[in-house]
């Protein structure tokens, strides 16, 4: 992702006993007050290494001997002018990812599949910078102009067949240098059959481009070389609570609701159903399942779409709405209108910025 861990713990020695870090127990506001350089989190011995080993196996697969070197930070990203990936701490350890997913209600890359496909992802950015790829002609020909500004915004077209589908929010759509990342990917991943997947699409040319150009890049070494660890963790000076403040900062939707005409529609202000169940305690009871029904379809993220749901149920209970039909054709209706408000928020700025 330019510009969401768990630790296996060793089997000790006989005689030696495995420790935890000392914020392991602590409760979450005890822990927020800890600053990221202070956690001490490393790759070496947790899942992350043995996914990483994964990414490279699949590399050797396809015939590339590049391996991005891999640090911990505060997000993932692959950095301009370094051919690495930097993970986000809260991999590095369970109780990170638990407090992670209390923050932002879910742990982005949390799972097996989730972290390789970022992997992938950010190691296609990886190679880019190595070998320098988007200064090609050829590569701006399928691809476009790397140098174009990241926009603050855009509008996916979901059904377009130009783009490569592997990461959510159709992020290949947002800039030159994501499409040729997501594209890579898709050609990385193991069985991803993309010739069959992709027939008849404009995008299986830009696949069949990476294809010719990985297998140009086999007898090559990497014209950039730096190990560099930007903003590694023993950098970051702030607080766990500082880093979440700022990460709710950027994926809040942060503006007044909108929404009184559509809530109007979806439940009932008259005398009649005054003594229905309350839209309010409703939209609380289902919060959850909505949530993650609609992160699913729109890719994005859970906190962002809580902060929708929270504006629905605070203009519910301000306008006394109930039910006025049953609750299982409510809860699709609701889940309809959600989904509607959380695209609105894609397309016009406050969309998930991801890999």
């Amino acid at each position: 992702m330019v510009s969401g861990r768990h630790i296996l713990q060793k089997t000790p020695r006989s005689g030696s006993v495995a420790t935890e870090p000392p914020w392991v127990s602590l409760s979450d506001q005890e822990l927020l007050d800890w600053r990221i350089c202070d956690l001490r989190v490393q790759i070496k011995g947790s899942r992350l290494e043995q996914r990483i080993g994964r990414l490279y196996k699949e590399l050797t697969q396809r015939g590339i001997r590049f391996r991005p070197h891999c640090w911990l930070s505060d997000d993932w990203f692959s950095p301009d002018g370094v051919p690495g990936i930097a993970i986000p701490f809260y991999m590095a350890h369970p109780r990170l990812a638990r407090l992670e997913r209390n923050q932002m209600l879910e742990v982005e890359g949390g799972n097996e599949s989730w972290c390789m496909r970022i992997l992938r992802h950010e190691a296609g950015h990886a190679i880019d910078t190595a070998y320098r790829l988007h200064r090609r002609k050829r590569w701006q020909n399928t691809f476009g102009k790397a140098s174009q500004p990241y926009p603050e915004y855009y509008q996916p077209k979901p059904h377009s067949r130009s783009y490569v589908h592997h990461l959510e929010a159709w992020y290949a759509q947002s800039h030159p240098a994501e499409d040729f990342a997501e594209t890579f990917a898709v050609w990385l991943k193991p069985r991803s059959n993309w010739r069959l997947q992709y027939r008849r699409w404009p995008a299986l040319k830009k696949l069949e481009y990476v294809d010719l150009a990985m297998a140009e890049l086999q007898a090559k070494k990497p014209a950039v070389r730096s190990r560099e660890h930007i903003d590694s963790l023993g950098k970051l000076r702030k607080t766990l609570r500082e880093h979440y403040a700022e990460k709710s900062d950027r994926y809040g939707i942060g503006y007044e609701s909108y929404y009184d005409r559509e809530l109007r529609k979806l439940f009932s202000d008259t005398v009649e159903h005054s003594n229905r169940k309350a839209a309010a305690s409703f939209l609380r009871h289902v919060r959850s399942d909505l949530r993650k029904s609609v992160a699913e379809w729109t890719g994005q993220y859970q906190y962002t779409i809580d902060q929708i749901l929270s504006e629905m149920i605070e203009r519910c209970r301000e306008l006394d709405l109930r039910l006025d039909r049953s609750e299982s054709r409510t809860r699709r209706a609701a889940e309809t209108m959600l989904t509607v408000q959380t695209m609105n928020v894609l397309h016009h700025g406050h969309h998930k910025v991801a890999v």
